[in-house]
C-alpha cells in the first residue's frame, strides 16, 4: 500500500513504464507494465554451469567453450537476454545517462532472487573504462551499476583498482577473434597485492562474447585471485538461441 507522500508524487509526477512510455498506477520499481514484464526474458537454468549460456532443454552442465578452458573466470551469470525491454534500459543508462532503471534493475536482481548465485565478495570490481571515454561519457556505467543495485556490497567496491590504460575499437563493431587482440594486454591492477587470495565479484552492463570480462579476469588470475565471478546485467545471444 502506498504511502501518502508516495501517492501524492505519483499524482504530481505520474509514472511511466520504461519499457513503452504506458502511465503506471505506481511509482514502486520495477517501472515497467505488465506486458513489458512479460516480454523480459530472464536468463534461468539450464545454463552451463560456468558461462552462463542458456540451453533449451536438460540440466546445467558445459558449454563446449568452458570445456576447453577458454575462461579466466569461475562463473558468470547474466539476470536478462539483452532484447528490448532490457536493451532499452541498459542503453538509456549508456548512452543518456537516465539514472531511472537503476531502481527497476533492483528490483528485478532482488525479485528473481539473482544474487543467490553469487557467493560473497572480497572486492567488488567495475569494468573500467579508459580515461577517454570516461571523460567523453561522463560516467562509467558499470561502477554505477555496481554501486547502485549491489548496495549490500557497496563497502567492497574499489573502483580504480582495476585500470584500462589503453583506448580500444569499440568491441560491437568487432568480430569475436578480432574482440580478443584489441583488449590484449588493455586491463592492469594499481595493486595487484590486494587481489592475491580474494574472491571477486566483477560487474558489467552486458555480456557478449565475454571477451571483455575475459580478458579482465585474466589479469586478476596472474595476480592470484582465489576466485573470479562476473555478473552482467544482459547477455547477447545470437538469433535462435534462448531457453
Amino acid at each position: 500500500m502506498p504511502t501518502f507522500a508516495e501517492a501524492l508524487k505519483d499524482l504530481l509526477f505520474p509514472p511511466h513504464c520504461l519499457g513503452c512510455g504506458l502511465r503506471l498506477a505506481t511509482s514502486r520499481p520495477p517501472l515497467l507494465c505488465p506486458q513489458c514484464i512479460t516480454g523480459l526474458h530472464f536468463l534461468r537454468s539450464p545454463l552451463c554451469s560456468c558461462c552462463g549460456l542458456p540451453f533449451v532443454t536438460g540440466a546445467d552442465h558445459l558449454c563446449g567453450d568452458c570445456l576447453t578452458g577458454r575462461h579466466a573466470f569461475d562463473l558468470a551469470r547474466s539476470l536478462l537476454q539483452y532484447r528490448p525491454p532490457a536493451s532499452d534500459l541498459v542503453l538509456a543508462l549508456k548512452f543518456t545517462g537516465s539514472l531511472t532503471g537503476l531502481a527497476t534493475l533492483r528490483a528485478l536482481f532482488a525479485r528473481e532472487g539473482f544474487l543467490a548465485s553469487f557467493g560473497k565478495p572480497d572486492l567488488l570490481l567495475p569494468v573500467p573504462l579508459h580515461n577517454g571515454r570516461l571523460r567523453s561519457r561522463g560516467f562509467n556505467q558499470a561502477l554505477v551499476i555496481a554501486r547502485e543495485c549491489l548496495p549490500q556490497w557497496r563497502d567492497r567496491l574499489a573502483p580504480d583498482l582495476l585500470r584500462r590504460h589503453r583506448p580500444a575499437t569499440p568491441q560491437a563493431l568487432l568480430s569475436g577473434k578480432e574482440r580478443r587482440v584489441n583488449l590484449r594486454n588493455a586491463f592492469s591492477l594499481a595493486h595487484p597485492d590486494r587481489v592475491a587470495g580474494a574472491k571477486i565479484l566483477l560487474v558489467d552492463d552486458v555480456y557478449t562474447t565475454g571477451t571483455t570480462v575475459n580478458e579482465c579476469s585474466r589479469v586478476l588470475r596472474k595476480a592470484g585471485a582465489e576466485r573470479i565471478e562476473v555478473l552482467t546485467v544482459a547477455r547477447s545471444l545470437a538469433p535462435g538461441v534462448f531457453a
